[in-house]
């Protein structure tokens, strides 16, 4: 009996180990995160035009284009 509440003992060990790790690590992501700065931008980044129409784009608009309606 004694070998038994030993192995008991060691699963909540090791369960109580893994969920510490995990809480550790999703506060680092979340920190990492949360303090990450974004590379700062010039005034011209900021102004230039980000969206291009390409042929890609083009033929996603024609294909998803809803029929026309019948009056």
């Amino acid at each position: 009996m004694a070998e038994r509440d030993k192995l008991i003992l060691h699963r909540r060990s090791l369960l109580g180990v893994l969920a510490t790790g995990g809480v550790a690590v999703a506060a680092a992501a979340a920190h990492a995160t949360a303090h990450a700065s974004p590379a700062a931008e010039s005034r011209t980044d900021k102004a230039k035009a980000r969206y291009h129409v390409t042929d890609d784009i083009k033929a996603y608009y024609r294909v998803n284009r809803y029929p026309a309606r019948k009056e």
